[in-house]
């Protein structure tokens, strides 16, 4: 199961509080202003800052 739009609309970065978006691969949430990249582990999107992998 993917995440929602509906959960996509609601979340934003924990960093910059901007607006993110579902990699190509569907496997993380990206961020652009902050250059990072939130892992998606069993369905669930990872948000903590320091968890995060820099693209």
């Amino acid at each position: 199961m993917a995440i929602s739009q509906e959960l996509l609309d609601i979340l934003a970065c924990p960093k910059c509080k901007g607006e993110i978006y579902l990699s190509e691969t569907g496997d993380g949430l990206i961020c652009d202003p902050c250059r990072l990249k939130y892992e998606i582990k069993d369905d669930i999107p990872i948000m903590l800052i320091e968890e995060a992998k820099p693209i």
